[in-house]
């Protein structure tokens, strides 16, 4: 026998785990996995216990030989293992609403990957995936980090740039969900459809639709022009697009581009959401008490049906489905969050992209997507700078860079706006960002 397969699982304690181990079940046959070790924070305990008790049920269940461990030591979590799965939500979803309710109190978009809210998550949270990504330079050296923790662009970004541990992937439901819903859509299976993925992580286009080989892109925009037909996630009101501007468009855009496209409707239902105390952190707040409700029943050793109101519909398919054809060598076809080295030609090729790429033991290879089409390329243009100012702010805590950030996203209407939204985010979330109250405290000594 060789290694042991360990898979460590950092914010073990979420309410997604049970999607993540439902997927190693599925997958045992092509993916032994021998040992998962789930890790949280102390603040997290009793979710942790609450999933690692119903993750052994649910392998018990399958009659499987795997071993579910709990830890609140991330080393002991980290050494030797093969993939380290990264799911956390730093300062928890409270923080998530402080996000989404102190830039809408400005009138400003409130949504924690896009916007003020998402720089906030992606300041809170680059650190801290540094230095895991540091922790396994030294104690699982080969293994790959596979990241779903949003902002995935931003994050993976600074991980590309600013770790020196290599095998650094991002991942995002979303093109999955994308794909699953055009093929319900053209009423044919999944694998019959293929659909060239190019972009950035929550700005990711579908460049072109294709069954069996035969282009369907127009037929695929003539069928969302529909009012009635709307793809959209959990968190994104399916707000219809204009007819005449999604065929002018020609890609199939996604359920976040209604942010840059519908920025006043959208805005507009988040204010509504704002008044009547429902804003998403909220909501997945009440979801997340009653899923915890139901994983503490003694008899429940399945992942419950509840799970898929929290927003993460296929998740394990993504994050498993990557696992598995590394650790196969399978040379699939799989859009993930990587390295650009060149696939499109108007990104930097160290920079962060989301785009198809054929996945090998070596990690995934992204496919040549060359220019994109010059109506999508100036907001992709625009949110890479937004992320890539964002990351170096997350790693220096420089307070200019942040307002750069901020005031070069489309989100953001003005930049006097900009700095109240900072400084007041900057406050709520003081605990989870200790560069930048370092650098004021070395200012007001020198």
């Amino acid at each position: 026998m060789g290694t042991k397969l360990k898979i460590a699982v950092i914010g073990g304690g979420s309410s997604y785990t049970p999607e993540l181990i439902e997927g190693f079940i599925k997958r045992y046959h092509d993916l032994p996995v021998d040992e998962i070790w789930l890790v949280d924070i102390p603040e997290g305990h009793d979710k942790l216990e609450t999933i690692a008790k119903l993750s052994q049920r649910m392998v018990n269940r399958a009659n499987l030989p795997i071993t579910v461990h709990s830890t609140m030591n991330r080393k002991i979590a980290l050494a030797n293992a093969q993939f380290v799965i990264t799911q956390m939500r730093v300062g928890m979803l409270d923080a998530r609403i402080k996000d989404e309710r102190i830039p809408l109190q400005h009138g400003m978009i409130g949504q924690e990957t896009n916007g003020a809210g998402g720089l906030f998550k992606g300041l809170r949270t680059i650190p801290v995936l540094l230095d895991i990504a540091e922790e396994m330079g030294q104690l699982c050296p080969e293994a790959w980090l596979i990241n779903f923790t949003n902002p995935a662009g931003m994050v993976t970004e600074a991980l590309l740039r600013y770790s020196t541990h290599k095998k650094i992937v991002g991942v995002c439901n979303l093109p999955y969900h994308t794909t699953v819903s055009i093929a319900k859509l053209l009423g044919v299976p999944k694998e019959k459809v293929y659909i060239q993925f190019a972009g950035l992580n929550h700005l990711v286009h579908g460049l072109r639709v294709t069954v069996n080989g035969e282009d369907k892109t127009e037929h695929v925009l003539d069928l969302l022009s529909n009012p009635n037909i709307q793809m959209t996630m959990r968190n994104i009101a399916p707000l219809p697009w204009q007819p005449n501007f999604l065929k002018s468009m020609g890609v199939i855009l996604c359920p976040y581009h209604r942010y840059y496209f519908k920025t006043k409707e959208i805005l507009e239902e988040e204010l509504l959401s704002l008044q009547s105390g429902t804003t998403r952190a909220e909501v997945v707040k009440r979801i997340e008490t009653e899923l915890f409700d139901l994983y503490k029943e003694e008899n429940l050793a399945i992942k419950p049906p509840q799970l898929e109101k929290r927003g993460g519909a296929y998740y394990s398919d993504a994050a498993c489905n990557l696992i598995s054809s590394i650790f196969t060598d399978k040379g699939d076809i799989q859009t993930l969050n990587v390295r650009n080295n060149g696939a499109i030609t108007s990104i930097s090729a160290d920079s962060a992209v989301e785009v198809n790429c054929v996945v090998t033991k070596n990690g995934p290879i992204p496919l040549a997507v060359g220019e994109l089409p010059v109506h999508v390329n100036g907001l992709v243009q625009q949110i890479k700078a937004f992320e890539m100012v964002a990351a170096e702010a997350a790693v220096t805590g420089s307070y200019e860079k942040a307002l750069l950030a901020l005031c070069i996203n489309p989100l953001v209407p003005s930049d006097e706006l900009a700095k109240k939204v900072l400084d007041e985010l900057l406050m709520a979330h003081k605990d989870y960002l200790p560069k930048f109250f370092q650098e004021q405290k070395e200012a007001s000594h020198s």
